[in-house]
């Protein structure tokens, strides 16, 4: 049995209807929610710093365009874990209402910026991997800096400017129209739109990963009947085919944290859900900060580049931790592991 019925048009938009969204009934429920939250959006934001540190401490790394993006997708991670914890928790945990429409649609609207432009993102990072692998020899002239910072830019722009359409009018108190049932004041013509773009982002990601990855066996198969003739050539080859890898791997975990959050934005659209269903889409929406939070660990643990200024970073933490009075053997180890990082840094390019 529903707890709390939407409200019909003549009063949809009054201060009741922000309790009816407060789906979490139990004690247990606001404290499972609360500790996820807190949780993953603490690691994420933990993690993706780190990345953004690592990336732009190295001018090797801070100068690449496929850097650039998964910079930006670190950035628009933070965000989201930030924005989304603080209004997600103060809104269904303490139930917190006193603030207006506005207000709430801005809060939303960043949510909705924030997981825009890391999905986004990450189509960019899916289209420089896709210029990268299918035309090697012009991907410096067609990949350049400006180029990558630009794209950003109007990403971002783009974003901000879908993201602000309900705080502009867009929204069911304004046009007097069919609210959705899992956000308040969202237009459900506007939830629409709004999946229908995610579902099309992710479809073009889908289709550069998959010509990517089609590319990449046939490389793989060029490096093994042309063993001999290895070279430079064939080690770039390595590096695309690996970091295509590891960016499929972080597609795939993207498709399932948010597939649960889509099914039920779209069933949502076409049908009435129960108060069970909107508190699945609760907890489901957990999901993205886990995205969110898995992201960074499949970089350190795939990226050759950042891995090394990882270890880098470590050595010196330790050093400042032994002091000035390191012993002399561990000096030698430090150095030791400097050159080692250093020769395979060599080796990769």
């Amino acid at each position: 049995m529903d707890i709390c019925k939407i409200p019909e048009n003549a009063s949809k938009c009054s201060g009741s209807t922000m309790e009816c969204f407060m789906v979490l009934s139990t004690q247990a429920q606001k404290i499972s929610i609360a500790t996820l939250c807190c949780l993953f959006g603490t690691l994420c934001v933990f993690e993706n710093s780190l990345v953004l540190y690592l990336i732009f401490s190295s001018p090797r790394t801070r100068k690449k365009p496929s850097y650039i993006f998964i910079s930006s997708l670190a950035l628009a991670d933070i965000l989201a874990s930030i924005i989304f914890v603080c209004s997600f928790v103060n809104f269904h945990v303490f139930n917190g209402t006193g603030f207006s429409k506005e207000a709430f649609l801005l809060q939303l609207g960043g949510v909705n910026t924030s997981f825009s432009a890391s999905l986004s993102s990450l189509l960019l990072t899916a289209l420089d991997r896709y210029v990268s692998i299918s035309r090697p020899s012009e991907y410096k002239l067609l990949m350049t800096r400006r180029r990558a910072w630009i794209a950003l830019g109007v990403l971002w722009a783009t974003c901000a400017a879908e993201a602000s359409l309900p705080l502009l009018g867009w929204n069911c108190c304004t046009l007097d129209s069919s609210c959705s049932e899992l956000f308040p004041f969202v237009d459900d013509n506007y939830l629409s739109g709004w999946v229908c773009l995610t579902l099309l982002l992710l479809g073009c990601i889908v289709y550069a990963y998959a010509h990517v990855l089609w590319r990449a066996r046939q490389h793989v198969a060029y490096m093994e009947q042309h063993q001999a003739q290895a070279g430079k050539q064939n080690t770039r080859m390595r590096m695309d085919v690996r970091l295509a890898k590891t960016l499929v791997m972080v597609l795939a975990v993207l498709v399932l944290c948010w597939s649960p959050v889509l099914v039920l934005m779209i069933y949502s659209v076409f049908s009435r859900l129960s108060d069970r269903l909107r508190k699945v889409f609760a907890f489901c929406s957990t999901l993205c900060l886990l995205n969110s939070m898995v992201n960074p660990i499949i970089y350190a643990l795939r990226s050759k580049e950042l891995n090394s200024s990882l270890r880098r970073v470590f050595s010196h933490f330790r050093r400042q931790l032994k002091g000035p009075e390191e012993s002399p053997e561990a000096e030698s180890t430090h150095r030791s592991s400097v050159v080692e990082t250093v020769c395979e840094d060599a080796h990769v390019t």
